[in-house]
């Protein structure tokens, strides 16, 4: 395994234990390598609507963000995910927690629970989607 390729999945298992931990799921996991279809290094996280959010993980020493984010576009597709969000290494910080998150806005106000713009049915004129919450709400009751 090359050096590159070692910090790589050193940073995935950060990422991983500290979201299991974080968010009590165990099925938080790392993704085996897919090729052309990849799906995202991390699986098992999602919004708090429960839609799938597509995580790629870099460890590089030039930060190289719309690259990472174009990428991180595909794979969501590629994992049939609502949200796609790129972490990535802060130097001089070796702890999960200090690691940063990159997303465009878009995804943000989709991880918010806002609808996509994308997406193929009318956008709901509330954005706070009060039939989900209310469905949060009750499951939690």
């Amino acid at each position: 395994m090359s050096k590159q390729r070692q910090k790589g999945t050193l940073l995935e298992t950060l990422a991983v234990l500290f979201l299991q931990a974080r968010l009590g799921d165990d099925r938080i996991m790392r993704m085996p390598l897919s090729g052309a279809k990849d799906r995202g290094d991390v699986a098992g996280v999602r919004t708090l609507l429960g839609e799938k959010i597509c995580i790629e993980v870099k460890n590089h020493a030039r930060m190289d963000l719309g690259t990472w984010l174009r990428e991180a576009e595909v794979e969501r597709g590629n994992a049939d995910a609502k949200v796609a969000v790129v972490v990535h290494k802060r130097h001089g910080k070796g702890q999960a927690k200090d690691q940063l998150v990159t997303m465009t806005l878009e995804d943000f106000a989709v991880l918010l629970g806002g609808e996509r713009e994308t997406d193929k049915q009318p956008p709901n004129p509330n954005p706070f989607r009060p039939e989900a919450i209310q469905q949060i709400i009750n499951e939690r009751l």
